[in-house]
């Protein structure tokens, strides 16, 4: 009797030890994705209805932004808690501390990424991220998660970042296709400007600073007539901040100023060797051997950048409009004189008109979901509701009633809201969080119908650009990343090149930067050079095939 009972009792020891290693089995799969654990009675998501509709569930997502600049925090303000009252997700930004390269070639590294991932699309990651398996195709998280996605997005957009295994993987922002850029080309402006402090330049005689004659003799000008800004000494002329592998201010905008084609007889033309170029790099070196250049500009990063336009304290800027929006305020507010404006600025010795960078098929960065998501189904959700129209309303207008009112059929902005948004941006982003605060997935094309009419102090700049756009997308992805031959030439090669820049600018004599300048297109054909080139004429080629289909 005893061993029967023995025997029984082992048995039913057997049985509940199985059960459990079953549940121990299911648990440990439920741990890999929230995804998995879905009821499998529940009704597959259609074409036909928002995903996110369907859960409204709390969940917070981790949401890396690759700029060290961006500092703001989900739930602050009533568009974000709007938002999370509405589809149940919240978000928990992270964004670098320091240099941005080094902080994804650690995650990259690590093997795990957070829940999405907003980059620029031109950076190096965004290959090693794809040919790492690390993020995942929003084609597949579509078909099996929110076939609605396919109702949002944009064709053409999906198209241009399909990779050769025919997947998507990155959803850009601010993005035209070549039928919206044809459509709203006079009405979008570019952001790339060439400024003035309106008082330092009317006090000088508004001079012509387009020829390198006419800009070296308004930066000494100002010089001599203000040396300093409320104690600080003045600094003739700005730049964005200079990196490891150059300064896009004394590239591509200078290069876009000066009207240096970017193709001749359907090849691709190296700018950087441009005469035109050359001869403006050497303009510069003048004004630093004038003394024009502070040595601010060489080592600024962008908070200090930042403090030293909101104190007025740059003549002059080659820079984007859109980036000293609230630094704009804060000298408007304190006098209206005192903030800048766009003028003419380099421009090639024929006094061609500049031919500025509107939005391309590219856009300026795209956003990823992880591998490592914590829930696939909410994530592509999530991402189908941010780029759909009404969560563009969402996040530019915020919530009817609370933040704008439908007037005559379209939603404005409630007056002492929009008063607020022209007057102090970052006193309306921290209390609204409204107009595109929350930039990852923006439509700049969608917006146009929302948007309220640019007031001052920004209508004079952004006015100077309309009619000056050009789409530069077939040339947009054309310099090789990643590990390949070409991407690591290319990589040695940029390197290089944010090296020589600032030596160019600090040569003691035009003979030196000639020196310098032939050093480094030697050391670039050591690198393999050749091997980029030809790679960029097939892309570009490619592109024009992708865009032709696109029309």
């Amino acid at each position: 009797m005893g061993r029967k009972f023995l025997s029984k009792g082992f048995a039913l020891l057997l049985v509940l030890s199985l059960v459990l290693a079953l549940f121990s089995g299911c648990s440990g799969k439920v741990n890999e994705n929230a995804s998995d654990k879905k009821d499998a009675d529940k009704p597959k998501a259609t074409a036909d209805a928002p995903g996110w509709q369907s859960n409204k569930e709390p969940i917070t997502f981790d949401w890396y932004v690759n700029f060290s600049w961006f500092a703001h925090k989900w739930g602050d303000d009533a568009v974000s808690k709007y938002v999370t009252d509405k589809t149940g997700v919240s978000v928990n930004f992270i964004s670098p501390a320091g240099n941005e390269a080094e902080k994804m070639n650690t995650m990259i590294a690590s093997g795990k990424l957070p829940d999405f991932i907003t980059i620029g699309w031109w950076e190096d990651a965004v290959k090693k991220m794809i040919e790492g398996e690390l993020v995942l195709p929003l084609n597949e998280l579509a078909d099996q998660y929110d076939p609605y996605f396919y109702k949002v997005a944009d064709g053409a957009k999906i198209e241009w970042y399909k990779q050769e295994d025919g997947n998507t993987y990155g959803y850009p922002n601010a993005s035209s296709s070549p039928k919206d850029f044809d459509k709203y080309k006079d009405l979008k402006p570019s952001n790339q400007t060439f400024l003035v402090r309106k008082d330092m330049y009317e006090a000088i005689g508004s001079p012509d600073m387009s020829t390198p004659e006419g800009f070296l003799n308004a930066l000494e000008a100002a010089k001599k007539k203000f040396p300093e800004v409320n104690g600080a000494p003045l600094i003739p002329f700005g730049l964005n901040e200079f990196t490891d592998v150059g300064n896009t201010s004394l590239e591509a905008y200078l290069q876009n100023f000066l009207n240096i084609p970017m193709d001749k007889d359907g090849k691709v033309y190296d700018r950087s060797q441009d005469p035109e170029y050359l001869a403006w790099l050497k303009t510069f070196r003048e004004a630093n051997d004038k003394g024009l250049l502070a040595k601010d500009i060489f080592i600024d990063k962008r908070p200090q950048m930042e403090e030293k336009i909101s104190q007025g304290r740059y003549f002059a800027m080659l820079y984007q409009r859109s980036d000293l929006a609230a630094q704009q305020h804060a000298l408007y507010a304190k006098d209206p004189n005192s903030v800048y404006i766009a003028v003419d600025g380099p421009a090639n010795s024929n006094g061609d008109g500049p031919a500025l960078a509107g939005d391309s098929i590219s856009g300026w960065t795209v956003t990823l979901i992880s591998k490592d998501v914590k829930d696939k189904e909410r994530a592509i959700q999530f991402l189908t509701y941010m780029i759909s129209e009404e969560g563009q309303m969402d996040l530019y207008m915020g919530k009817e009633g609370e933040t704008y009112d439908m007037v005559n059929g379209k939603p404005e902005f409630k007056p002492e809201i929009l008063d607020l948004l022209n007057k102090d941006r970052a006193a309306f982003d921290q209390q609204y969080g409204a107009s595109f605060k929350y930039w990852m997935l923006m439509d700049t094309n969608m917006s146009l119908a929302w948007a309220p009419p640019a007031s001052e102090p920004f209508k004079q700049m952004e006015d100077w650009t309309k009619g000056k756009t050009v789409s530069y997308a077939e040339f947009d992805g054309i310099s090789p990343t990643g590990t390949s031959a070409e991407g690591v030439a290319a990589s040695k090669i940029a390197q290089e090149w944010g090296k020589t820049l600032p030596k160019l600018l600090l040569a003691k004599s035009e003979k030196e930067f000639d020196e310098i300048f032939e050093g480094f297109l030697k050391k670039r054909d050591s690198f393999g050079y050749e091997k980029v080139e030809k790679y960029q004429q097939e892309i570009y080629e490619k592109n024009k095939e992708k865009l032709d289909a696109a029309n």
